[in-house]
């Protein structure tokens, strides 16, 4: 996976849905959110979907790539996101992606705000 192309896959876990989320997840993804859904992990990951709210976009700057495996890649970044009618939101993330054969699963994504 080349560098526009994981930054676009984790664009996608911003502003799209479930079935992305089902597709993309690996089994044992573990991620970390502000109050009030703190630590999500497997499958619930795609439930707490239900009925929330998508982001309408998300920009994405002070953009790092890591790859310390073949098979592994981090990435690292400030992201704002925007929703209809809300405030924006700022955090500091981490993403780690792992390849599973011929595609690449989230494994962690962290979220610590601005």
């Amino acid at each position: 996976m080349t560098d526009d192309e994981a930054w676009r896959a984790e664009e996608r876990f911003w502003t799209g849905g479930q079935d992305h989320y089902r597709e993309a997840l690996d089994p044992e993804c573990v991620m970390t959110f502000p109050a009030p859904a703190g630590i999500i992990r497997g499958p619930g990951i795609a439930r707490s979907l239900a009925g929330a709210p998508r982001w309408a976009s998300v920009e994405m700057a002070e953009r790092h790539v890591g790859r310390p495996t073949a098979d592994l890649f981090v990435l690292a970044y400030k992201a704002r996101g925007a929703r209809d009618g809300a405030a924006p939101y700022e955090a500091y993330c981490t993403s780690t992606y792992r390849r599973d054969g011929d595609r690449w699963c989230l494994v962690q994504h962290q979220q610590t705000p601005v």
